[in-house]
């Protein structure tokens, strides 16, 4: 049987970083279920702000919440008066002093979290499922998108037995670490059940940055072996030519 593996998890410390930075050694499972706790009070909260994903980093006393949200307007509110009250509930929940930044989302188009989530609500209204996959792929795709994904599972259409029905276009390399795979679930609540989404966006690779050669004479990072092996290196250059001097 196939192990299907989180495309996010699978890559992060690869190419993509932690969701949530901080380090635990007894109060590890509290801090766990406070930011699960965090991220439904700011996901649940604001369903219409086209949030995405909330980053969530831990210092001594402060704590930092990186909301990425594509109606950055939504959150803040009229002259900031959403952020204050929830910077306001966190504090007395957490019992730290917290900040928090807003990130724009500049295409929601390309966010796979956001994508599932417009489906979602679309066979909420009662769109044909078939048109609802075709016109998100099609509009993910124009985006500039490499590749994209669409499966949703469930009673769709209303009929008695639930299928599952997928829609792809260009390539989604799920094995290839250091691609770009952005994926996202969402569920529609209809009144005959729920009906899973699920999107997977390529949008190309993401390339290790080159190693840059050392400068003359720096041995930062090198333990005493290698730094008297790299002199040695460098002063077994230079032998031959100071010979060649002497001879002449």
């Amino acid at each position: 049987m196939g192990h299907k593996v989180h495309p996010t998890g699978f890559r992060t410390g690869v190419i993509y970083d932690w969701q949530s930075k901080w380090y635990a050694d007894k109060n590890y499972k509290e801090q766990l279920h406070s930011d699960i706790a965090i991220r439904q009070r700011i996901m649940g909260g604001s369903v219409d702000a086209g949030i995405s994903r909330v980053d969530i980093e831990r210092n001594a006393n402060q704590m930092t919440v990186t909301i990425h949200t594509a109606k950055p307007g939504i959150v803040i509110g009229r002259s900031g008066a959403n952020v204050d009250l929830l910077r306001q509930e966190l504090e007395k929940s957490t019992g730290r002093r917290v900040r928090i930044n807003i990130n724009e989302i500049r295409q929601p188009e390309l966010d796979a979290y956001l994508v599932a989530r417009s489906i979602a609500e679309q066979l909420q209204r009662r769109v044909a499922f078939r048109r609802a996959i075709k016109q998100t792929v099609a509009r993910t795709m124009a985006r500039g998108a490499k590749g994209i994904k669409v499966v949703v599972a469930g009673r769709l259409g209303g009929a008695e037995m639930s299928r599952r029905e997928s829609e792809k276009q260009g390539r989604i390399p799920l094995h290839t670490l250091r691609a770009d795979i952005d994926f996202g679930i969402a569920e529609a609540h209809t009144t005959f059940g729920r009906i899973g989404v699920k999107v997977w966006i390529y949008k190309g690779d993401i390339m290790p940055e080159p190693k840059r050669p050392r400068a003359e004479g720096d041995f930062s990072g090198m333990d005493a072996e290698q730094r008297e092996a790299a002199q040695g290196r460098r002063g077994g250059a230079s032998a031959p030519a100071a010979a060649e001097a002497v001879s002449e």
